[in-house]
């Protein structure tokens, strides 16, 4: 009996310290962000006279930060936790580097929404040729201006940790108006084999011909993929080839759709994966987020409900620029993206 209570009494702590540790997590994650709410502009064709502002019961009239879009009236989630995903073009642990331009691209940009009102994960695939403000420093680490490039190259300044991952935030929040970023982890694309291996691998339908660095890659194929076949196949691209990087990211977006579905059942399985996958990575990872707001967020990554519908990409069009390929987003539907994933229509009761 003593050793059974000895057990329960155990088990118990171990719990409660479990769910001590979430809330320092979860209260953490609301205080990192820049901002509390996005600088969505309201668009001049939807502006108010006074006599249209609205009313509620309470006599209150038009609130600051509502966005009127056709017809509807919106207000921002505050409740709504977003993460930055970096894949940065290095295929080593994390290092220092000098100031300059050897920080590592990003090639990979991703949001991940985590939505508690609707129980719901949502993902925006950001292209990496996305022409945007991004801001120039030089050797020393000094500001000297602000012009438009691929947002990729923005990571590329800074010292290759921290200073890179806030650069490449800024412009990141800059692209979707100031939307307030929670947290953000920058994963050195060696990590690859390790997190794809770590969830049991992911099944593909291969999208493209990609045989010359994986003979088992060939279009068409159905392959589960594991350890190096995992890393050409969400890091491979021919720079020569007009919208490789278009293609790469659609691959990418398969993937991760294939990834998230197998990171919950792993974590639905066994709660601790995510920590331990968090120390695995460490070496070959740039973050914000602690231990504890991962262990916040484990739990909510099994019982959010994750789909197809649930992933986005930046709409637009890829040109031919002076020396490399431009991605220009369709700035209708970013707008109207960043409303529907990010606020609520505001509803009489």
């Amino acid at each position: 009996m003593k050793i059974l209570l000895g057990v329960i009494l155990a088990s118990g702590i171990a719990y409660l310290s479990f769910e001590a540790v979430r809330a320092i997590g979860g209260a953490n994650l609301k205080k990192k962000a820049r901002q509390s709410a996005p600088e969505l502009v309201q668009r001049p064709d939807e502006e108010m006279s006074p006599e249209q502002l609205p009313e509620s019961p309470e006599e209150e009239r038009w609130q600051e930060g509502w966005i009127r879009y056709q017809g509807r009236i919106y207000a921002y989630n505050e409740d709504i936790r977003t993460f930055l995903f970096m894949g940065i073009d290095k295929n080593s642990d994390v290092e220092e580097v000098e100031e300059g331009t050897e920080g590592g691209q990003a090639d990979a940009l991703f949001l991940a929404v985590l939505n508690p009102h609707r129980k719901l994960i949502q993902v925006i695939g950001i292209n990496r040729n996305t022409m945007t403000d991004i801001d120039v420093y030089d050797d020393q680490g000094e500001y000297v201006t602000t012009t438009q490039a691929q947002i990729a190259v923005q990571h590329g300044f800074g010292n290759g940790l921290e200073e890179s991952c806030d650069y490449q935030q800024r412009a990141v929040e800059r692209l979707f108006y100031q939307l307030p970023i929670h947290g953000y982890a920058a994963v050195n694309m060696s990590a690859i084999s390790t997190i794809n291996d770590a969830v049991g691998g992911v099944d593909v339908t291969v999208q493209e011909d990609l045989t010359k660095v994986d003979k088992t890659l060939t279009e068409g194929a159905l392959v589960h993929l594991t350890g190096e076949s995992a890393f050409w196949y969400v890091k491979y691209r021919d720079a020569e080839e007009f919208g490789s990087a278009d293609r790469r990211l659609a691959r990418q977006k398969q993937y991760l759709n294939a990834l998230i579905k197998a990171a919950k059942q792993a974590a639905g399985e066994d709660i601790t994966v995510a920590g331990r996958l968090y120390q695995a990575i460490s070496a070959q990872m740039v973050t914000n987020i602690s231990l504890d707001e991962v262990v916040y967020l484990a739990p909510l990554l099994v019982n959010y409900r994750f789909d197809a519908d649930s992933f986005y990409m930046l709409e637009g069009e890829t040109v031919m620029g002076e020396r490399f390929e431009e991605f220009y987003a369709d700035e209708d539907a970013l707008y109207e993206m960043i409303l529907e994933i990010f606020y609520e229509e505001m509803k009489d009761e």
